[in-house]
């Protein structure tokens, strides 16, 4: 008893020294900023434009981030905090096991002791770890130590205008509204619908299953959005193969794989995968040069992959033997028929127009609203509106673009500075540890990039895209769905040696066919 109270005085310690830290740096930087004199010069934009950096005739690459480090000192700090949320991202499984091991220490002490009666309380240690533990909270946590030292060092009025002004939401934003809507019932079993058509071809077990998600599900970004994609291959996923219970190596892997086709699975068009759609309209790309280029490579390259991984874990998709209480190989009747028609193709309409509204955020937010109401009156064709995992997805998101912004200054002239082969094996790489739209919108601040270039950078940051939950943005809509089914979390090793096959397989394909 005494020791669970230490941990909750410390965990109580720690929580009121933070608290104070914070009032104090952020009282400190409001009156550095209201002590600057009223009729000041207006403030230089935060982060700099590049060309402020006046560093074109440099030829080393050490020489140009050493003299945007010394021109503004804070661009070392910002990389530092998200090196910091890069590292945590990859130690949230290890807090998630922290917390279970605490939880059941604190379970067996409260067991122990006679004076104790009625159900154990949670412990609050086990809370804390569990939440740091959570991947979707990572990067908006390590935003307050970034908000509080840009505050300090850079000033009141250019945080704010970087946080308001310079920061899109755009994706985050719409990464909410097109997971909530497909998540719901009627777009699930449409999809599910389609999917058993293929999975029945080959006989309808595990493995059928498993082949038909993995392949076609992916190819659904092209015409959906993946973010669309990466939730119902997920969902169905979760219910027709993890459910069953595989061996962590092969769930791992099967995650990797999933992460890696859907990060590919948007390049048949120009409109839907978040990397694409940062450099269709500065370089002119339209659907069918994407498909020419790209698209019928992707294809190629699914197909290989998932055979190949088809052929390693064959004896244990063998071995998955389907529960019919668990996942009902097809749903009765009564059920298929009880969504109206009109309801699933409305469903579509409003999917659309979250695709077709995507960068506006106002009309963004009016037709969510339009379909919460349309939910309210279909109310007895819906299941329950899953909003949780969006929204964390979301604030997932919006932490990840307030950090990625703060990134520019060394990634810029890392990609400039590379050949087409290493520029396509640096993307892959940079792609692992910042979002690939970061990648792609970055290499269009790069003036005169040739063709041939342009080509590899893209096919660099979407080969990488499942290496990391933070890789690509969809990737944590499919953790934050799948998680359940990792009783220790989901290995951020794990998911790197389960998508680097497929990895390798997608950039020998872009090298070869490109």
């Amino acid at each position: 008893m005494a020791t669970i109270r230490c941990r909750r005085f410390a965990a109580a310690a720690v929580t009121v020294l933070f608290l104070l830290l914070a009032v104090a740096l952020s009282s400190r930087a409001a009156d550095i900023a209201d002590a600057a004199p009223t009729n000041a010069p207006d403030v230089s934009p935060f982060p700099p434009h590049l060309e402020s950096y006046h560093d074109a005739d440099m030829t080393g690459v050490w020489q140009v981030l050493l003299n945007r480090i010394h021109q503004e000192p804070f661009n070392l700090w910002a990389t530092l905090i998200f090196l910091a949320a890069v590292v945590h991202t990859f130690l949230t499984h290890k807090f998630i096991r922290w917390a279970n091991v605490l939880e059941t220490r604190h379970e067996q002490h409260w067991a122990a002791d006679p004076a104790h009666t009625g159900p154990c309380p949670a412990s609050m240690p086990a809370r804390v770890l569990h939440f740091f533990g959570e991947v979707e909270v990572v990067f908006g946590i390590w935003v307050i130590p970034l908000f509080l030292l840009m505050m300090w060092r850079v000033g009141r009025q250019p945080t704010l205008d970087y946080l308001n002004q310079r920061v899109s939401y755009r994706e985050p934003l719409f990464v909410v509204t097109i997971m909530a809507i497909a998540s719901t019932k009627p777009i699930l079993r449409l999809a599910e619908r389609c999917l058993r058509f293929f999975a029945r071809l080959g006989g309808g077990g595990p493995g059928a299953w498993w082949l038909a998600i993995l392949t076609l599900g992916p190819l659904l970004g092209s015409l959906i959005s993946e973010p669309a994609a990466m939730t119902i291959s997920a969902l169905l996923l979760g219910r027709q193969f993890y459910a069953l219970k595989p061996a962590p190596r092969f769930a791992h892997a099967t995650l990797g794989l999933l992460f890696t086709n859907v990060s590919v699975g948007g390049l048949l068009t120009h409109y839907a995968a978040p990397p694409v759609l940062m450099v269709a309209d500065p370089w002119g790309w339209n659907t069918l040069f994407m498909f020419r280029h790209f698209g019928w490579i992707v294809l190629v390259g699914i197909a290989i992959a998932n055979a190949g991984y088809y052929l390693v874990f064959r004896k244990e998709l063998a071995q998955l033997k389907p529960d019919p209480e668990a996942v009902p190989a097809e749903p009765p009747d009564e059920e298929q028929a009880s969504i109206p028609a009109w309801v699933t193709v409305s469903h579509l309409l409003f999917m659309a127009a979250f695709v077709w509204w995507a960068h506006y955020p106002v009309f963004l937010i009016g037709v969510f609203l339009f379909f919460l109401a349309f939910f309210e009156v279909t109310a007895e064709y819906q299941s329950e509106l899953q909003l949780r995992s969006p929204i964390l997805v979301g604030f997932f998101l919006a932490g990840l673009v307030i950090h990625g912004g703060l990134q520019q200054w060394w990634i810029a002239p890392v990609l400039s500075r590379l050949n087409e082969v290493p520029l396509m094996l640096g993307a892959i790489g940079l792609t692992a540890f910042n979002d690939n739209a970061a990648i792609t919108y970055l290499s269009t601040l790069v003036p005169n990039l040739a063709a041939a270039m342009k080509f590899a950078v893209v096919a660099g940051a979407v080969t990488g895209g499942g290496l990391t939950v933070i890789a690509n943005a969809p990737n944590p809509a499919g953790q934050s769905i799948l998680k359940k089914f990792f009783p220790d979390g989901i290995s951020p090793l794990g998911l790197l040696l389960g998508a680097l096959p497929a990895t390798i397989v997608f950039a020998v394909c872009f090298l070869w066919l490109g």
